[in-house]
């Protein structure tokens, strides 16, 4: 293997560029030329390219978002568009490409591997960390520490003015980003897609506590939670209770910031695994980390397969939150 290209795909996530210093370096260590393309799928269709070398990922290591930068394109989805890609990456001479993103961009590097003699690695890239095969994908201890650092300030708010807030942090299908900063800013209620919302128990919960002298409440919802987000279900609570409160929607700052040293080390290691796994030959899988270890799994495994919640820390929400 002489030439391969990498890419990042979907929303960003804070250590991408980590991730990309890392393939590169590894890569031109190992006698490789490798090509960064430019926004994704819609980079390869646009044969927009860049020849990376060791001084084009200088001091990008704390870098947040992705110095390649991302999209999602369409027509990666159609037949036409995947038979195109192919043509492109064998005529440009890359046998081997990294894709770093989520279930999207690891779909996109199965149909091109099943479409050609194209060697494929996925590396996890998500904030919203429900990517199976890796226990934490790059980005997700950013966000969850970007959330966090919110939460602890608007807590301080909440107690001088003895009400309940309502913080809503991502999280359209699950509720990875909700649970742990939910159980790290000592939240006394916190609603995911993968538990029933149940109002009314919300509402006694809520009442109890103030009777019990809490002044305030910290309630943290996953932008998918089935009963509804911020908005929705703190209208619902003061329906019933009349208590004055407010809504705080972190949105995209939790995509955003120089990632932690956690992200930039995992990012580090996914990378050049990567690359050693494509001189190895090998082909179609997603490379992670479980229990510390580098880890592959069958990239079809990475969509078809369900990654779970802690189930401990589900139930630890309502013993911490007294």
């Amino acid at each position: 293997m002489k030439k391969i290209g990498v890419l990042t795909s979907g929303g960003d996530a804070p250590g991408m560029n980590a991730c990309i210093r890392a393939i590169v370096r590894c890569g031109v260590s190992r006698g490789l030329e490798v090509v960064g393309i430019r926004r994704g799928y819609c980079g390869v269709l646009e044969e927009d390219f860049v020849k990376l070398g060791r001084r084009s990922v200088a001091n990008v290591i704390h870098r947040g978002g992705t110095f390649l930068e991302t999209a999602r394109c369409e027509e990666m989805k159609t037949e036409e568009g995947i038979t195109k890609a192919v043509e492109i990456l064998q005529r440009e001479g890359m046998e081997g490409l990294i894709t770093i993103g989520g279930d999207g961009t690891f779909r996109g590097a199965v149909a091109l591997a099943e479409a050609a003699d194209v060697k494929t690695i996925g590396i996890p890239g998500t904030i919203d960390n429900d990517v199976y095969g890796t226990d934490q994908a790059i980005g997700f201890d950013t966000a969850i520490n970007t959330a966090l650092d919110a939460i602890d300030k608007i807590r301080d708010t909440a107690g001088s003015l003895q009400r309940p807030f309502f913080i809503e942090v991502m999280g359209k299908d699950r509720g990875f980003i909700a649970l742990d900063v939910g159980i790290a800013g000592g939240a006394e209620e916190i609603l995911i897609p993968e538990t029933k919302t149940n109002i009314e128990q919300l509402c006694l919960d809520m009442k109890h506590s103030f009777k019990k002298g809490k002044k305030s409440s910290i309630v943290i919802v996953a932008e998918g939670d089935e009963a509804g987000g911020a908005f929705s279900i703190a209208q619902q609570v003061w329906e019933r209770l009349r208590l004055e409160y407010r809504i705080c929607v972190l949105g995209h700052i939790q995509r955003g910031g120089s990632p932690t040293a956690r992200d930039r080390i995992l990012a580090s290691k996914l990378g050049a695994a990567a690359v050693d796994a494509l001189v190895n030959g090998k082909t179609g899988y997603m490379v992670g980390e479980l229990k510390g270890e580098i880890a592959f799994t069958p990239l079809k495994e990475t969509w078809e397969k369900r990654k779970e919640l802690d189930s401990n820390l589900l139930q630890l929400i309502k013993v911490l939150a007294g």
